[in-house]
């Protein structure tokens, strides 16, 4: 695919800039090329879109797929004024901004593979000169089950621990905490959307973590999902499902819908500063049902679902023997 897109790039050049850039497109080259194997049939359909008051993107859609029911990998490439409402309502100072990134959500068809969203993402602030006055970096990626797989959790956060650990003892941790505490309807006495994962925010280059060590953990981060993520979609992809466990991921989505539409930041922004509405509405599923009160039964598999979103679960264990370790302890009740 085409990795280049003209006139969006952001208005001082910087190198930081232009090679976090390449990056994202490379990054979205890679891991659509990743899905679009695993899926088999269903390829990624490419637009292009530009935003009047600066930027652009390129939006790749996939659907009705092997695997894949509806999906995006999209990166944007965004800037312009600071408006009166980005400093009242997202307490943003300066005069001008930049923000570019990749952000993907995947919903497969077939109840026994999770949902999973990924962004990474750098922002920039400008005086009226032009100069940097602050950067900032962010992003994650976290997995939405709807039938529980102990080992494909742990799969799942053992990858991101294992990229943490590279850079900082304490990352995994921090940012697994972070996730769990972010990814979260509050208004549904504080469930999560799924199982979480890794997720960061305004971490600005120090004299210790500078800017190409945050620019080198968003690159491994980025690449970790086709690594923590397709394989559990190769082992789970062919499992026989009925209607009963389309009807059960259909109300999961519909908790999944709540959070991006009440509380996700990145929805939000987007929102406040005329983004693009089929990009930003990508991340939703294509199907979903809000049943009243429904409940699952008491220790079915779809309780045990919610209640690891109900308790978040530390997934990553120092055990010697995986096999006979007993997973109910790993419920956090706290």
């Amino acid at each position: 695919m085409d990795n280049t897109f003209a006139n969006i790039a952001e208005p001082t050049g910087t190198a930081i800039n232009t090679n976090w850039i390449a990056f994202i497109h490379q990054l979205q080259d890679d891991i659509c090329e990743a899905l679009e194997a695993s899926d088999g049939k269903a390829k990624f359909i490419e637009d292009k879109w530009r935003r009047p008051e600066g930027g652009g993107g390129k939006t790749r859609v996939i659907s009705h797929g092997n695997v894949i029911e509806k999906g995006g990998v999209n990166t944007s490439v965004v800037y312009g004024d600071v408006t009166d409402m980005m400093r009242t309502q997202l307490k943003i100072d300066g005069a001008k901004w930049f923000a570019a990134g990749l952000s993907l959500v995947i919903h497969p068809s077939n109840p026994f593979v999770p949902t999973v969203h990924c962004n990474y993402r750098m922002f920039e602030l400008y005086n009226t000169n032009g100069d940097v006055i602050d950067r900032w970096f962010g992003g994650g990626t976290d997995l939405t089950p709807y039938y529980l797989f102990d080992e494909d959790a742990t799969h799942f956060h053992q990858t991101y621990k294992d990229i943490c650990d590279d850079f900082d003892a304490s990352f995994y941790t921090n940012f697994k905490e972070e996730c769990d505490n972010y990814f979260v309807n509050t208004h549904r006495n504080n469930e999560r959307r799924g199982i979480g994962g890794i997720f960061y925010d305004y971490k600005k280059p120090s004299e210790s973590k500078d800017i190409d060590f945050w620019f080198a953990f968003a690159k491994a981060c980025g690449y970790g999902f086709i690594s923590s993520y397709i394989p559990v979609v190769e082992k789970r992809k062919n499992t026989p499902f009925n209607e009963q466990h389309k009807y059960w991921q259909e109300i999961r989505r519909g908790r999944y819908t709540e959070f991006n539409l009440v509380h996700d930041r990145g929805t939000i922004f987007g929102l406040k500063t005329n983004g693009r509405i089929e990009s930003i509405l990508m991340s939703l599923p294509p199907t979903v049902r809000f049943d009243y009160n429904y409940q699952p039964v008491p220790g079915s598999e779809e309780d045990k679902l919610l209640q690891a979103c109900l308790h978040p679960v530390e997934w990553v264990i120092a055990i010697e023997n995986i096999d006979e370790y007993d997973w109910s302890k790993k419920v956090n009740t706290c």
